[in-house]
C-alpha cells in the first residue's frame, strides 16, 4: 500500500512540476481564458458553449476581448487561432514560409495516411514540395482540358439520375444532395484512375471514402492516449483498422490494373493506349526526395485517397450551397438563366469550358457561394517552421495554429451585409487582367479564404472553381429549380466534415426544354 501511495504522490508531484513549468514556458503565448492545469480551457469551454464543438461564437468573444490572436487549450497543448483577415495575412502571405507547416499528424491521420506522405497532411519538407508539385502538374489549366471527357460524363450521370425522377413523377421533391455527391465521385474517381467506372464500383469508393471522412470526429478519443489504444478502446482500434483495410482492398485492386494497363500503353503491347493521363499514372515512377524509395501501396492508395477526398466533399458541399441560393432566390437563377443564354443555345449538348469564361455572373454566384457558405469554417491546422514573434507573442514551433474561415468571409468591415447572398457585389471584378479580377487566393490582401492563403494555400484552386461553374451553368440552363408552393428553403448548418445544410436540399425540377 505504501509503494502505490508514493507511486501516486511522485506522479502527482511530477505532472504538477510540468505544468508549472508550462505555465512559465507559455507565458508569452497569445492571450487565453482562465486556465486550469492538465485540464486547459475545457470547462471554461463548456461552461461558454452549448456546443464543445461550436467555437465560432467564442472565439468571437474571446477576439473582442483579447484581439485578433488568441490561445486556446485542449488540456496542456495549446491551440493557437488567428481571428482576424489583416493578421491572417501577415502570417499567410507576408510570413509564408514560417507559417507553411503542419503539426504532427494525430494517430488516427497516421493511420489513414502513413508516414504524413500526403500533399495536406506532410510538415514543410522535400517531400511535400515534391507531392505539391506533382500535384499541380496534374491539374495545371492546360492538363484540366483533357479532362473535359469527365466532366461531361459525370454530368451525363447527374442527368440521368434526374431524368430518371422526372420519368417516374418523383420530380416535387428530388435528392439532389445524394445526386451531387454520387456525380463528383463519377468525375473524381474517373481523373483520379483514368477508368470509367459503373455506378457499383463508384459507389463503393464513395462508401470506403466516406467511412473515413466522417468518422473522424467519432475516432477522436484514439488520439487522447494512444499507448492505450488497443486496451481501452479496442472495439473502436478494431473499427478504424477495418475501415483503412476496407480502403485498402478497394482502392488498390485499381491502382494495380492501371499500373499494368500504363505500362502496355509505354511498350505498346496489345494496343492499349490510355485516353489521359490520371493522377495515378504521375505517382507510379515517384521516388521519394534523400530516401529514392518509391511509393510503397499504402501511400498510393492514401495519395489517391487524398485526391478524391480533396475534390469530393468540399466541391459536393459548395455545389450543394449553390444549388440551395438558386433555388431560394428565383431572381438570381433567372439572371443567370439570361447570362447563359447569351452565351449558348440551347440546343447545344453541353456548355463547355471556354463559354464559362464569358459568363462573369456565373463566376460571381460561385465565388458568393464560397465566401457566404464555405465548405470548411476553419483551414486544416499549419504550424510555424519555427518560433517565432507576431504582434509580440511567442507562436511555438510545436503549437497548432489555425484560421477562421468563415468568420473572415463574413467581417462586416469588410463586406456590406455580409450574411446577405449577394453575388454583385463581386461584378465589379470583371476586367480580363489578374490585377482586375478577385484576388480568391489573398496575395494582395485576404478579404475571404475558402481555400486558405499563402504557401499551402489549397492547390486545386482552379478545378474546384471550374468544376461549380461547369455543373452550376448546365444545370441552370437545363432545368428549372423551384420548391413546391408552401416550402422555404431552410439554410440552418450542421457540421459534419464540411458545414453542410443541416436539412438536405429537395427541390422540384423541370427541364426547361423538351
Amino acid at each position: 500500500m505504501g509503494l502505490w501511495f508514493y507511486l501516486l504522490a511522485s506522479i502527482c508531484v511530477y505532472t504538477t512540476f510540468q505544468a508549472f513549468l508550462n505555465i512559465l514556458r507559455n507565458k508569452k503565448l497569445p492571450p487565453s481564458p482562465p486556465t486550469i492545469p492538465f485540464l486547459g480551457n475545457i470547462f471554461w469551454l463548456l461552461k461558454s458553449s452549448k456546443n464543445f464543438a461550436d467555437l465560432e461564437p467564442v472565439l468571437r468573444s474571446l477576439r473582442s476581448k483579447y484581439g485578433d490572436i488568441v490561445t486556446i487549450y485542449i488540456g496542456s497543448k495549446p491551440s493557437i487561432f488567428i481571428t482576424s483577415h489583416e493578421a491572417a495575412h501577415r502570417a499567410l502571405v507576408k510570413s509564408g514560409n514560417v507559417f507553411a507547416s503542419r503539426p504532427m499528424a494525430l494517430q488516427t491521420i497516421q493511420i489513414f495516411f502513413p508516414n504524413q506522405c500526403s500533399v495536406s497532411t506532410s510538415p514543410y519538407s522535400p517531400i511535400w514540395r515534391m507531392l505539391r508539385q506533382n500535384f499541380m502538374q496534374v491539374i495545371q489549366p492546360s492538363r484540366l482540358k483533357s479532362y473535359s471527357a469527365c466532366r461531361k460524363w459525370a454530368l451525363r450521370e447527374f442527368k440521368r439520375c434526374v431524368f430518371n425522377d422526372i420519368k417516374s413523377g418523383n420530380n416535387k421533391m428530388v435528392p439532389v444532395q445524394d445526386y451531387i455527391n454520387y456525380t463528383i465521385y463519377v468525375l473524381l474517381s474517373y481523373m483520379c484512375f483514368g477508368e470509367r467506372f459503373d455506378e457499383e464500383t463508384v459507389k463503393n469508393i464513395q462508401r470506403v471514402q466516406y467511412n473515413v471522412i466522417h468518422n473522424f470526429i467519432r475516432f477522436n478519443v484514439l488520439n487522447f492516449l494512444p499507448f492505450l489504444n488497443k486496451i481501452l478502446f479496442r472495439g473502436l482500434w478494431n473499427e478504424v483498422m477495418g475501415i483503412c483495410h476496407d480502403r485498402k482492398n478497394m482502392l488498390l485492386p485499381i491502382i494495380k490494373a492501371r499500373q499494368v494497363k500504363k505500362i502496355k500503353a509505354n511498350n505498346k503491347v496489345g494496343g492499349g493506349e490510355l485516353q489521359f493521363e490520371a493522377y495515378v499514372d504521375s505517382l507510379f515512377d515517384k521516388k521519394l526526395p534523400e530516401s529514392g524509395k518509391e511509393l510503397t501501396d499504402e501511400e498510393l492508395v492514401s495519395l489517391c485517397s487524398e485526391f478524391m477526398l480533396g475534390g469530393t466533399d468540399t466541391t459536393a458541399t459548395a455545389w450543394l450551397w449553390a444549388m440551395a441560393n438558386i433555388v431560394k432566390h428565383q431572381d438570381i437563377q433567372e439572371k443567370l438563366f439570361d447570362e447563359i443564354k447569351k452565351v449558348v443555345r440551347h440546343e447545344e449538348d453541353i456548355i463547355e469550358e471556354e463559354d464559362l469564361k464569358k459568363m462573369p455572373y456565373l463566376e460571381a454566384v460561385v465565388l458568393e457561394t464560397l465566401r457566404r457558405h464555405p465548405p470548411g469554417h476553419f483551414m486544416l491546422p499549419r504550424a510555424v517552421t519555427q518560433d517565432t514573434v507576431m504582434d509580440g507573442y511567442v507562436i511555438p514551433k510545436d503549437a497548432i495554429v489555425n484560421f477562421l474561415v468563415a468568420e473572415i468571409g463574413w467581417d462586416p468591415n469588410v463586406w456590406e451585409d455580409p450574411m446577405e447572398f449577394k453575388p454583385e457585389r463581386f461584378m465589379r471584378y470583371g476586367g480580363e487582367g489578374d490585377d482586375d479580377k478577385f484576388d480568391i487566393k489573398g496575395f494582395r490582401e485576404i478579404k475571404m479564404m475558402p481555400f486558405g492563403a499563402g504557401r499551402r494555400v489549397c492547390p486545386a484552386i482552379d478545378m474546384a472553381i471550374l468544376h461549380l461553374k461547369f455543373f452550376v451553368a448546365n444545370l441552370v440552363r437545363d432545368f428549372r429549380w423551384t420548391l413546391e408552393d408552401g416550402f422555404e428553403v431552410d439554410m440552418s448548418e450542421k457540421q459534419t466534415f464540411t458545414v453542410v445544410m443541416k436539412n438536405p436540399l429537395r427541390p422540384c425540377v423541370s427541364p426547361r426544354f423538351t
